[in-house]
């Protein structure tokens, strides 16, 4: 596994659509126990190298009930965007992660995890690409009927603070969701 994480790591598929250059950032063990598929870096996680490490990887910390020290524990969680590297900035916000990261190095890692018991789905490009046809009309559905995809996925919205005003708007998020997701991590880690 370490062979492969250094192979991404000096990766340069897509270099010259990426904005900063490429710096591919994942963490994971053979022991992992959770796996979050996830977008792609954000600027600030693509400065600093360190996965999660900004205001939205606050807010997952917080929902997942857990503090840097379990979270950054690899044998806890392994981290797998969508995207290695970060994509850009657009109008709205991040683009999309690159299309060439998942099907490229998806399928060579997620067999190396061994002891995966959840995959957290986290926004719209994880639980496109693993559920495919799966998943309900748009991401709402979708993570409102979390326990469908149950045990093996978990599917979340993106735990940005963009999204503030979607939480506000589903409140059965924070009601229902969040504490079935912090009871499923709470059993797997401890």
């Amino acid at each position: 596994m370490q062979k492969l994480i250094e192979e991404i790591r000096s990766c340069r598929v897509c270099e010259e659509h990426l904005p900063l250059g490429p710096r591919p950032i994942l963490s994971m063990a053979p022991t992992s126990k959770i796996v979050i598929i996830s977008q792609a870096p954000g600027r600030v996680v693509h400065e600093n190298g360190v996965p999660w490490q900004d205001k939205s990887g606050n807010n997952l910390r917080r929902w997942l009930g857990v503090d840097n020290d379990v979270f950054y524990n690899t044998a806890n969680f392994a981290i797998l965007p969508m995207g290695f590297c970060f994509p850009g900035t657009g109008k709205s916000g991040d683009l999309p992660p690159r299309k060439e990261c998942a099907p490229q190095w998806h399928s060579l890692l997620r067999p190396q995890l061994h002891s995966v018991q959840l995959t957290l789905l986290v926004g719209q490009y994880a639980q496109k690409y693993y559920l495919k046809d799966q998943r309900e009309k748009n991401l709402t559905e979708t993570v409102r009927n979390f326990g469908r995809y149950l045990p093996a996925f978990f599917p979340l919205p993106h735990p940005s603070p963009r999204n503030n005003i979607w939480q506000k708007k589903n409140a059965w998020f924070l009601r229902e969701v969040l504490p079935e997701l912090g009871r499923r991590v709470n059993e797997i880690l401890y």
